[in-house]
């Protein structure tokens, strides 16, 4: 993993096998919604003790994405500022978390005032709502320009938010929540010598494991040094997994959601 001089780093534990009866973690892949799983020993994680179930749960994905895209591929530096699309969802929620704990400040973007609310309560310094006029709204906040813009959600929301970079910023691709994959127009990235960064951190993850193993580590010591809280999910019973799935997609989650066997 290589990670640009100038930012911050973290110390990492070494890992070792965790002991039986050891509080845990782990990505199982498929088969997760279920009362028990077996897992490698390797993936197993144990966790600091103010991190409860439900947090767990619903912690690596989303907050392992958000420090992979922001510092190690966007290059994220402390004092610079980020706008973070799709900022209150899972996703979303993890990127204001960890770039407020990188030392950035932080604009966040939600469609909906409840979204917004769950933003600025994560970190962020201010919302706006995604339905305005996105790059003139962080254009304003940001005196002339992001440095980042973390985007989670592409489609029509991609252009306006390239636009609102300021010189030399950088945009990352995390996904395309809105179901549309934009055309970014390139004559914006060529003039203002702007850079797109693609951030794929499943593939990167399964490729590079001890890598991984590293980030969820500094992650970890982030929560149990309390400079990361992460945002308590919304819990369901197992059995409402159907619905939870159908709400996911319908955009309708604020946060994660945790199914309790």
């Amino acid at each position: 993993m290589t990670v640009p001089s100038s930012c911050p780093t973290i110390p990492v534990p070494r890992w070792c096998p965790p002991a039986a009866g050891t509080r845990v973690l782990a990505m199982c892949g498929l088969g997760g919604f279920a009362e028990r799983v077996a897992v490698p020993a390797a993936a197993a994680v144990p966790i600091p003790a103010m991190l409860d179930a439900a947090r767990a749960a619903t912690f690596t994905q989303s907050h392992c994405t958000a420090l992979f895209g922001l510092r190690d591929r966007a290059g994220l530096r402390a004092g610079e500022t980020v706008f973070v699309l799709g900022a209150g969802g899972g996703v979303g929620l993890a990127a204001v978390q960890v770039a407020t704990a990188l030392g950035a400040r932080v604009l966040a973007g939600a469609s909906s005032a409840a979204k917004r609310e769950a933003a600025l309560a994560a970190g962020a310094e201010a919302a706006i709502d995604t339905a305005e006029d996105v790059k003139a709204a962080v254009r304003t906040w940001s005196d002339g320009g992001v440095d980042v813009v973390y985007d989670p959600v592409g489609g029509a929301l991609a252009d306006p938010a390239l636009r609102a970079l300021r010189e030399g910023g950088r945009y990352a691709v995390i996904g395309f929540a809105s179901g549309g994959i934009p055309a970014l127009p390139l004559n914006q990235v060529l003039l203002r010598n702007n850079t797109v960064v693609g951030v794929d951190w499943g593939a990167w993850a399964m490729s590079r494991p001890l890598d991984q193993q590293a980030l969820l580590g500094e992650l970890l010591t982030l929560v149990a040094g309390g400079r990361l809280v992460p945002v308590a999910p919304r819990t369901e019973p197992l059995e409402a997994a159907g619905t939870v799935l159908d709400d996911l997609l319908g955009r309708r989650v604020v946060g994660k959601v945790a199914l309790i066997p």
